[in-house]
């Protein structure tokens, strides 16, 4: 079935995994630690519970590299019962560091994308993380000129949706988001009235997973490309 973007005056972008290549990085990151920690545990071990970690970290520290760093300390002295050594914790802080000093690495087509777009339609980019890294990811990216609105979210829920339209004065049926993530960037927007289409990412966080019963019955469209997009305003 065709859908029907004709109402649609505002067009909305994750950032991460969609813009530009990140989960990549924490992945990278989390068997550099697996190898630092293997005095410990098993690396599979270890991918247990730093994700254990985060999840319970997150209403303290919220998302991006910063919380991440964190959970990743706080597992070293939790597995090694306190005796982690100085060089080890320092090893950790060079992960992280290097992982915020990463050159930003745009997705195919992004750019193209947003040039074409951005002379019919506002753009907007709603994303989690860390306030600073994500402007600072935004700066080096060079796309901040396509961009009307920045907005960088604790969560990506309905009412962080709800919220972030009615202040933006945008009617949720006129608005259309495009994101990597089912959870946080297309079933929250279908369920309060928006239109959306999933770009997958080759990896996904174990966060941001969701069943086939969570999204099912839940009306929107899956492309390979962010250029693809293109295909459906230019028809």
């Amino acid at each position: 079935m065709e859908v029907d973007y004709s109402n649609i005056k505002v067009i909305g972008f994750d950032a991460d995994d969609t813009l530009w290549v990140n989960e990549t990085y924490f992945r990278e990151a989390e068997e550099s630690v697996g190898q630092l920690l293997s005095h410990y545990e098993t690396p599979n071990k270890i991918d247990q519970e730093l994700f254990k970690m985060e999840i319970v970290n997150l209403p303290t520290y919220g998302y991006g590299v910063k919380g991440f760093i964190l959970s990743m300390i706080e597992l070293a002295i939790t597995l090694s019962n306190g005796t982690v050594s100085n060089t080890i914790i320092s090893k950790i802080l060079d992960i992280g560091k290097d992982m915020i000093n990463k050159p930003i690495e745009l997705l195919d087509g992004v750019e193209d994308v947003l040039k074409v777009l951005s002379k019919d339609y506002k753009l907007i980019v709603a994303t989690k993380g860390d306030l600073l890294d994500q402007e600072r990811k935004l700066e080096k990216s060079g796309l901040l000129k396509y961009f009307h609105h920045i907005e960088v979210l604790s969560e990506k829920h309905e009412s962080n949706y709800t919220q972030l339209l009615k202040r933006l004065e945008i009617k949720p049926d006129s608005f259309l988001m495009i994101g990597n993530s089912l959870k946080s960037d297309i079933l929250p927007l279908v369920k309060i009235g928006a239109q959306a289409i999933h770009v997958p990412f080759h990896t996904t966080w174990q966060h941001e997973t969701v069943t086939k019963k969570e999204a099912n019955g839940s009306d929107y469209k899956t492309i390979e490309c962010l250029t693809e997009i293109l295909d459906f305003f230019n028809s």
